[in-house]
């Protein structure tokens, strides 16, 4: 049947037009499926580029203790992390091992990249196996097994770091604070205070004589204020010290009482986590160092070191010399201001734990 010129020109309109629209149609799809390929070869680039990585999760300071539950693990890109950046919690926590001598416990990594502890005695090298059925760490010496007891040293922030912050070795110190058995937490309310003094800061306890000598009594202890009232306590401080520390401590308070125009204060450290402990200076008085000598509180560390400090001719020197004539001239007037000191100490120590307290309690209704 003929067909009009009309009907077959509409007729070949609409079949140039069906071709071009598929052939429109295959051009979108080729690109389509050539971005999806060039996405995933991206992302898959991006896969292999890309290694994990613990970031802090809070504003660290420098000197405060580094614990697990301040990490979370992120995704990276391998180019923007430095080759010390780890996803592997272990190297944290093992890098702050130490056996109760104090021997670092390390990881080194076997032929097929397996890490493994290691621990150097008596100059050679041992590595530090799990017991299965015990659980416990031992080292094989003389064809024995030699059992470990570990430590956990804690780690502290070299510097100040913020939220977000790649964990490396780097940025990671070990801490100088051992908490051995002789440790006790101390309140003390009578030392000069630094005006922005703050819970988790480092300081030094010094003692200043009128004539300007100035002596260590403890060095770098972490300091916590007291909240009263919602409020940091202005005169009141806690820190941890050791058996022969709180000796030292109450020795120099005595003598700070005791002579006038002397003073007990604490100075903070400006980098806790990249400064060492500074060395104690002050001489204690004869009859505390024969106590210190002979308290069986005291651990056998402890004892040695204090015995060599007062066998030092410098520091008998130094007692001699400035401290005890300084309370040897001011007399009865030592006595007075010490029983006056030590009772205001009393009193302050009193108003202050009744203050806490009532804080605790909440308002009354």
């Amino acid at each position: 049947m003929a067909t009009n010129p009309m009907q077959r020109k509409a007729r070949n309109s609409f079949l140039l037009g069906m071709l071009v629209m598929l052939l429109i149609s295959g051009i979108i799809i080729a690109l389509l499926f050539m971005q999806l390929m060039n996405k995933t070869k991206k992302e898959k680039e991006e896969l292999q580029a890309s290694v994990k990585a613990y970031v802090l999760k809070q504003d660290v300071s420098s000197g405060q203790v580094i614990t697990t539950d301040m990490l979370t693990i992120q995704t990276v890109n391998r180019n923007l992390v430095p080759s010390n950046a780890t996803s592997d919690i272990s190297m944290i926590e093992n890098y702050a091992l130490q056996d109760k001598e104090g021997n670092d416990i390390y990881t080194k990594y076997d032929n097929s990249n397996n890490p493994k502890l290691y621990i150097r005695k008596d100059n050679r090298e041992y590595e530090v196996q799990k017991e299965e059925e015990t659980e416990n760490y031992y080292i094989e010496r003389n064809n024995e097994k030699e059992y470990l007891v570990l430590n956990s040293v804690p780690l502290v922030a070299k510097v100040n770091m913020k939220r977000n912050t790649l964990i490396t070795t780097e940025l990671l110190a070990k801490s100088d604070n051992f908490v051995q058995d002789d440790v006790r937490k101390q309140e003390y309310n009578m030392l000069v205070l630094p005006m922005d003094l703050a819970t988790g800061d480092y300081i030094d306890i010094r003692f200043m004589l009128p004539s300007g000598q100035d002596y260590i009594v403890v060095s770098k202890k972490e300091v916590e204020v007291p909240v009263v009232g919602g409020i940091d306590s202005d005169d009141t401080i806690w820190v941890n010290l050791s058996e022969d520390e709180i000796l030292h401590m109450s020795c120099a308070i005595i003598e700070a009482y005791q002579i006038k125009g002397s003073k007990i204060y604490a100075t903070k450290y400006t980098e806790a986590g990249m400064q060492e402990a500074a060395i104690p200076t002050y001489p204690v008085n004869e009859s505390t160092s024969r106590l210190l000598q002979s308290d069986p509180n005291i651990l056998e560390r402890a004892m040695n070191a204090i015995a060599n400090r007062y066998n030092d001719t410098d520091a008998s020197n130094l007692r001699n010399n400035y401290i005890n004539p300084v309370i040897s001239n001011q007399g009865d007037q030592a006595q007075g201001n010490l029983e006056t000191n030590m009772q205001e100490s009393t009193t302050n120590s009193k108003n202050a734990r009744k203050e806490y307290l009532d804080s605790l309690a909440g308002p009354v209704e």
